[in-house]
Formats: structure tokens, C-alpha cells, sequence
């Protein structure tokens, strides 16, 4: 006979199993979606940076017109017949042809592309070189990472922090003066970082001449380390505020209407009625409710520091990611193009895979993998 202890720790069991099961029948499909997801948005990005294979037909082009010019130019200075002169140009086309892969199909090379990129293996950019001289994508997005992750981390971290702090203070006085004031101002935020950074440029460094126009640092580098840590201070401000004042706004107006909904919440009234402290209140019934969306916004925010600010460092000629991509684009170098897509995109779908456990953790309404 079955006692009451012993079918309660069936039961357990069974739950356990269950739940189990549940997660890793959710962890398996999510991770597959996720690939999926990867591998078609890096196959898309392969095909528009050529162009669906016209890229490859600029190339042929600039390596004939690059071969015959030297054809040309050994011509004057060692005299050959018409005949050799087009067979040695014919041969040196092939050879730069082949060394660059264009004589196998786009389809073909697209896939061996899209595994590679897979696989981390970013190979050589086609046009554009490290300041070592280095062809690698590798060392040339880790060059340019640091001074993009300085520029976006310091003003995408203070944009987030700052938001978030003044939109929970303007939440318990709304219909105030400075309430007002920044639902006036949130259109402001339609403008682009760069449209502010023209202006900034033009009032502080052409008219008032108070900080540079432009670079990460004077030219000659300083060489004592804090005067250099000043310099790149310096030249860090126009970029950073063009960043900053083209979301504060409209991010702080964001925020502090989500608070105002959760702080409307009937449980939060009960809370008020039963005389708790305004600070557990926020704390405990505004901001922990709002968690999940705080992580995400935060995440997001940590992994696009990545992409960095593409039109405005180019303004500012910050010599970050962002300016790469930018170069990168021009001159239809594939890899580059390629080799940034493919780092987001593994962070992106990283961060999606772990924030569906972080939400379970902080938010008990939420259950991986669903069920009762």
C-alpha cells in the first residue's frame, strides 16, 4: 500500500521530470531558432554587400583596368609587340582573378562565405588595411573596437542611467514645469546624432574654436599619458553630446510614461493606502515590475555599442567601428561588411538565449519553456 509521503514524492518526481522536459524542449528550439535566425541574416547581409554578385563585376573591372594600366606602364619602359602586350595582360588578369576567388560561381563562394563567417573565420579585407599594414578582419575590427566602445559605452551608458533616474523622479511629479518641459522637447529626438554634431561642430570648434573638429586625439600625440587622456577627453566631447542630447529626450519621456503606468497599478494605490515609505514603493511595486524591460533595454544597449554611431563618427572622423563600416561599404569590401554582422549577430542571439532565463529569475509571473 501506497502511503501519502511516498505518492507526494511521486508526484514531486513527476513535476520535476516535467519541468525538466519542458526547459529542455524549449532550450533545444530556442537555440535552433536562434541559429536560424543567424545563419539567414548573415547569408542576407553576404548577399547585399555584393550586391547579389554585381560587386563581383566591379572587381573584374578594376583589376582589368588596374592590370592594363601596368601593362601600359612596363610597355614604356620595355617595348613589346600588340600581341604580347594583350597575352601578358590576359595572363596577370587570370592570376588576380583567381587569387581573389571570382573564378568559382557567387553561389558557390557565397556559401563557402556564409560557413566561414559562421565559424569565425573572417579572412582578408579586399581593399582596406589595418594601421600595421594588416589585411586581416580580425585586426582590423579589434584595432577600431576600443575607440568605438569608449565613444558609444561612455554615451549610451550615461543616455541609459541618466534616463532612467530623472524619468523615475519627473514619474511622482507629473504635470510639473520640468515635466512639461521634457514632453515638450522629446520631438527633438527625431533629429539624428550627426544632424546635432554638424551644429556642435560649427558653434564650438568653427565659431567659438573651444574644442576640435574632429579625430580621437591632437596630432602629435601627446606623449605624457594623462595629457593624452585629456586629449582624447577633449576631442570625445562633440561626438559624445551629439549622441546623448539626440535620444535624452525622447528616451527620458519613455521611461517616465512607463513608470507612470506601472505606478497607476491598483496593488500600488493598496501600497500608498497602507502607509508605506515613497521609496519601497518604487522600489518594490515600479521598478522591480519593470525589470525585465530595464534588462533588456540594458542588454541591447551593451551589445550595439558593437555597431557603433556609423554617420557620426565618420562627421567626427572617430577612428571607431562605425567609420569602418562606413569605409567598408564604399569600397565594397565583403569581409569587413561581413565580419561586423556576423560578431552582432552571435552577441544578439546570445543575448536573446540568456535573457529568457534572466526574466524567469527576476520576474516569478514568467516561466521557461510556458506551462501551468
Amino acid at each position: 500500500m501506497v502511503t501519502e509521503s511516498q505518492t507526494a514524492e511521486i508526484i514531486k518526481r513527476r513535476t520535476r521530470n516535467t519541468t525538466l522536459v519542458r526547459l529542455a524542449r524549449f532550450t533545444g528550439l530556442r537555440l535552433v531558432a536562434l541559429v536560424a535566425t543567424v545563419v539567414v541574416g548573415v547569408y542576407l547581409t553576404i548577399l547585399i554587400a555584393n550586391m547579389g554578385g554585381y560587386v563581383d563585376q566591379i572587381m573584374r573591372n578594376d583589376i582589368r583596368e588596374r592590370i592594363s594600366q601596368q601593362v601600359a606602364a612596363m610597355n614604356v619602359t620595355h617595348p613589346m609587340s600588340l600581341e604580347a602586350r594583350q597575352q601578358l595582360t590576359q595572363q596577370l588578369i587570370a592570376q588576380d582573378v583567381k587569387r581573389l576567388g571570382l573564378d568559382t560561381p557567387f553561389a558557390v563562394r557565397s556559401g563557402r562565405f556564409l560557413i566561414n563567417a559562421l565559424q569565425l573565420k573572417l579572412g582578408t579585407a579586399l581593399n582596406m588595411v589595418s594601421d600595421h599594414g594588416s589585411r586581416s578582419v580580425e585586426s582590423i575590427i579589434l584595432e577600431r573596437l576600443p575607440a568605438t566602445l569608449l565613444l558609444m559605452g561612455t554615451s549610451e551608458l550615461f543616455l541609459f542611467f541618466f534616463s532612467v533616474f530623472i524619468a523615475l523622479i519627473l514619474s511622482r511629479k507629473y504635470g510639473s514645469i520640468w515635466d512639461k518641459i521634457v514632453v515638450t522637447l522629446s520631438p527633438t529626438s527625431a533629429a539624428p546624432p550627426w544632424f546635432y554634431g554638424i551644429f556642435f561642430i560649427l558653434i564650438f570648434a568653427a565659431v567659438l574654436r573651444l574644442l576640435p573638429f574632429g579625430g580621437l586625439v591632437e596630432s602629435p600625440p601627446p606623449a605624457n599619458t594623462f595629457e593624452y587622456a585629456l586629449s582624447v577627453l577633449k576631442h570625445m566631447i562633440l561626438p559624445a553630446s551629439s549622441l546623448i542630447i539626440s535620444s535624452l529626450f525622447l528616451s527620458i519621456y519613455n521611461w517616465r510614461t512607463f513608470f507612470l503606468i506601472y505606478s497607476s497599478e491598483d496593488y500600488v494605490d493598496m501600497a500608498k493606502a497602507k502607509g508605506l515609505a515613497a521609496r519601497d514603493i518604487e522600489r518594490r511595486y515600479i521598478l522591480r515590475p519593470t525589470l525585465p524591460t530595464i534588462i533588456t533595454n540594458f542588454a541591447l544597449l551593451v551589445i550595439t555599442l558593437w555597431t557603433g554611431a556609423t554617420i557620426t563618427e565618420t562627421v567626427f572622423l572617430w577612428p571607431g567601428l562605425g567609420r569602418t563600416l562606413y569605409r567598408a561599404i564604399g569600397l565594397y569590401d565583403t569581409p569587413v561588411i561581413v565580419g561586423s554582422t556576423i560578431i552582432y549577430a552571435y552577441l544578439l542571439a546570445i543575448t536573446v538565449f540568456i535573457l529568457d532565463f534572466v526574466y524567469a529569475l527576476v520576474d516569478p509571473r514568467v516561466k521557461v519553456g510556458g506551462g501551468n
